[in-house]
């Protein structure tokens, strides 16, 4: 059996999700989209009719009747732990990571989709979880969760690993590119590592769904005011809504008990019934 978590550090953590998203933990939905743009809960919110809450750091919004959550963490490794650590208190049953990245390959364009099955840990966050010889793997439903929505839509999409750095101008660093390059990474961010580990320690069961913004090796291809705006108007609904059908394909292969999601002992109560959760009850709907 798992260690009984802290109840102190139980109610530390769901204090600072409530003051940091404005939600109250009971709002929380069983299946949680992470994102690093308020442009994505601003949708998700108009697109629902439902309310978007503002905390002293996170956006989110949250739909009752999809059972699904979203929350806005801003950028960066310690925000992407911070946001596992706190969000795993919850009985949350299926995460998706909705973020962008740098495509590394002559191949890819702006606007295709990226599936990152691991990440390099060169960010840092995550050597506080894990000894540097733990890789950061995405959750293996997820992935699977992932690329079933993504074939049944007969959407293009590659698959690879990326470069998780907390450098975020680097665009001009040379010595900084070659390292990218020899690691033959196919994408450039600044969360997945961090949110793999973090996940994989707290077992929550969490993949990703990454979008090419940009393909920074090119100097043309560097993201600008302009591009980055394109790629808002352009793909912010289609990101959201996969998110979403991945979600909820995810909590169908958990019904099924399919192999690879977390089996987690979840001390909690379900915040909506106030039934007690165990560990493999599928959350009250």
């Amino acid at each position: 059996m798992p260690p009984e978590k802290d109840p102190l550090e139980s109610e530390v953590a769901l204090e600072t999700l409530e003051r940091y998203s404005g939600s109250k933990a009971s709002e929380f939905q069983p299946s949680l989209i992470l994102t690093n743009f308020p442009r994505y809960v601003e949708y998700f919110s108009q697109k629902r009719g439902v309310p978007m809450h503002e905390g002293t750091m996170f956006k989110a919004a949250h739909d009752p009747k999809e059972e699904v959550s979203i929350l806005d963490f801003k950028i960066g490794s310690p925000a992407a732990a911070l946001v596992v650590d706190i969000c795993s208190f919850l009985p949350i049953r299926a995460a998706i990571f909705l973020g962008m990245c740098g495509g590394l390959r002559r191949r890819y364009k702006v606007g295709d989709y990226l599936v990152p099955v691991a990440s390099i840990r060169a960010e840092g966050t995550s050597d506080y979880y894990f000894p540097p010889e733990v890789p950061a793997l995405a959750n293996f439903l997820m992935q699977r969760a992932v690329t079933e929505v993504m074939e049944a839509e007969k959407v293009d999409y590659h698959i690879g690993i990326t470069y998780t750095t907390n450098m975020r101008f680097w665009e001009f660093n040379e010595p900084f590119i070659k390292n990218v390059k020899d690691s033959r990474a196919q994408g450039i961010e600044m969360e997945c590592a961090s949110l793999f580990a973090v996940s994989y320690k707290r077992k929550v069961t969490l993949g990703a769904l990454l979008l090419i913004s940009d393909l920074p090796l090119n100097r043309d291809g560097i993201k600008r005011k302009k591009s980055a705006e394109f790629v808002f108007e352009n793909y912010t609904a289609d990101h959201v809504e996969k998110g979403v059908r991945i979600l909820k394909r995810a909590r169908e292969m958990q019904a099924r008990a399919v192999k690879g999601s977390y089996h987690r002992n979840l001390p909690l109560k379900d915040f909506r019934s106030g039934q007690e959760l165990t560990s493999r009850e599928p959350f009250s709907s």
